[in-house]
């Protein structure tokens, strides 16, 4: 099981689960600072569960060892990620998703979250997973491998939020976009909001965040 880190509800036990995946060279302790400043409705007692993801060696930065869900080259604007990689990851999520079964919280109160090649992991899981899940948050990412999903596993009402910078020039905004195409052209219907800021976070869309979560984790 994935290091990670977890933060409680403040009152009682957990009705809900948050898994949240940051990116490349990052770790969980870039996104749990932000759990404080989520204005959640008091019935949401989730839990938020940051993972870190494993050293690996990444090719397009000369083999430099660093937290990544996988490896990848870039050609063009494409991201050609490492499959082995990829299934390694999504297999590490599917299990503290299970994980939050076990403990209580059913997968329809599981929301998966993710920020650039974190989001890229979870798009892969949420069209992986066999139960239905609470929603979607892609943060500043891509689909990686739109072959290897399957997208009518999760209902065609799934709630999906995409948030992009139209400054990223990490991730371009082109590529969130092809994403938004992507789950559209397979019967989905994703929101899409598109931020002034570049490969980061920002307040009003920590306050979409919020309302995003308040709707698809309300009782």
């Amino acid at each position: 099981m994935l290091d990670r880190i977890e933060i409680e509800p403040k009152t009682g036990a957990a009705n809900a689960s948050v898994i949240w995946l940051h990116g490349l060279g990052a770790s969980g302790d870039d996104f749990s600072p932000i759990v404080p400043q989520l204005k959640l409705n008091e019935s949401i007692r989730a839990r938020f569960i940051f993972p870190h993801a494993p050293l690996r060696a990444i090719t397009f930065n000369g083999g430099v060892e660093m937290p990544a869900w996988y490896d990848f080259t870039i050609n063009g604007m494409k991201r050609e990620v490492d499959p082995k990689d990829l299934k390694q990851s999504r297999q590490q999520i599917l299990a503290l998703i299970e994980q939050e079964i076990e403990r209580g919280v059913p997968s329809n109160r599981i929301v998966l979250a993710g920020f650039s090649q974190g989001g890229a992991i979870a798009y892969d899981v949420a069209f992986s997973v066999q139960q239905p899940i609470a929603g979607l948050m892609a943060m500043s990412t891509y689909v990686a491998d739109e072959q290897s999903l399957d997208f009518g596993i999760q209902p065609a009402n799934l709630p999906i939020h995409i948030y992009h910078g139209i400054h990223d020039q990490v991730v371009p905004l082109a590529l969130g976009k092809d994403a938004l195409a992507i789950l559209e052209r397979h019967g989905l219907k994703p929101e899409f909001s598109e931020y002034a800021m570049e490969h980061s976070v920002c307040l009003s869309q920590i306050r979409d965040i919020t309302a995003f979560l308040n709707r698809v984790l309300g009782e």
